[in-house]
């Protein structure tokens, strides 16, 4: 486990004396991976204000998307370590849940991040994008986009790990719902029955993952002409197969992270719109939220008509459509995962 050892200088921000800084604070920062872009910005947030607020700060991740097993070394070196806080983006939300658990019950405040855990109550509090409402708006867009043209779409989504009811779910059943199809069981990917999807594939969230899935869709269904996919790699992915194939124009492809690689392949007109997440405040937050339950006691507080703490979202596109709200890439690239 990575180790970063911040300053003292957090008296002034939270209001504390300095018999309280005595003892540091501790906590714990642990990703589904180190190599994803995503995740490096949360360390960058989490690190930045770590050593703002004085937090020492140890920072571990999976090897690979997935891998539960290091998160768990992960997680029980922290409790051993005596951290007041875990900070958690886990790669099975199920498994792993009985052992934050395990952390809660010592005294240890958990907070899951973009990834809620499942249960949900497993962590004190989610800090996370409203996914459900991320896929919503690029449903919506995409409808409008179509125009009369959604009523006979061919929709081919791309998903990530649709193993567990948390970000694949909500992002995929949301864009449903913006689209306007019946969704079913919410916590089920695959079990609509409207005839215009075409078919559900698997992408891990990668770029290579995007492009085998984009080829086997359009094996099914020659005629799609609308990809969701569940982040902006697999998006890339399935553009590249577009243009091996020759069928990149005329086909919409719409997707969910606002990194800036993404919010350039807006602006090239390869995805026509995404939705934007911040984890660099995602993660900022985080800490602090840490820093005061270390201090006060106080935990978290969802926001208001939410189950957890939304970080915001915004759509966007260079296309903006009638009555939904969205941002332009210019705007974007300035906002880009902060």
């Amino acid at each position: 486990m990575k180790h970063l050892l911040a300053g003292t200088a957090f008296a002034v921000a939270l209001g504390i004396g300095s018999a309280a800084m005595a003892a540091p604070i501790s906590a714990c920062l642990i990703t589904k991976t180190d190599s994803n872009p995503f995740f490096a910005k949360m360390r960058e947030g989490a690190v930045a204000k770590a050593k703002e607020l004085g937090v020492e700060l140890s920072i571990a991740a999976g090897k690979f998307d997935g891998d539960h097993e290091s998160q768990v070394s992960a997680v029980e070196a922290c409790l051993a370590s005596g951290a007041k806080g875990i900070l958690m983006v886990a790669n099975d939300p199920v498994q792993i849940a009985p052992l934050m658990q395990k952390a809660r019950d010592a005294g240890v405040l958990v907070i899951a991040l973009d990834t809620p855990l499942s249960p949900a109550d497993a962590a004190d509090m989610t800090f996370a994008t409203d996914n459900f409402g991320a896929g919503e708006l690029i449903g919506k867009w995409a409808a409008a986009k179509l125009g009369d043209g959604a009523k006979d779409a061919h929709i081919a989504m791309l998903d990530a790990l649709p193993s567990f009811p948390t970000i694949d779910q909500l992002r995929d059943q949301g864009f449903m719902k913006g689209f306007g199809i019946d969704i079913g069981d919410p916590k089920v990917i695959g079990d609509e029955k409207d005839p215009r999807i075409v078919g559900h594939e698997v992408t891990q969230g990668s770029e290579e993952g995007g492009v085998t899935a984009m080829e086997k869709l359009m094996a099914a269904d020659p005629n799609v002409n609308l990809v969701y996919t569940i982040n902006e790699p697999s998006a890339a992915g399935a553009y590249q197969a577009l243009v091996s194939m020759g069928k990149a124009k005329g086909i919409t492809i719409v997707s969910v992270d606002g990194g800036c690689p993404g919010v350039k392949n807006v602006a090239a007109g390869s995805i026509g719109a995404t939705a934007q997440q911040y984890p660099l405040q995602m993660a900022a937050l985080g800490v602090e939220a840490i820093a005061k339950f270390a201090q006060t006691g106080q935990k978290p507080e969802a926001t208001e008509g939410k189950t957890f703490f939304d970080t915001g979202v915004a759509l966007v596109t260079d296309q903006p459509m009638p009555g939904i709200d969205s941002i332009d890439t210019t705007e974007a690239l300035k906002l880009c995962w902060g």
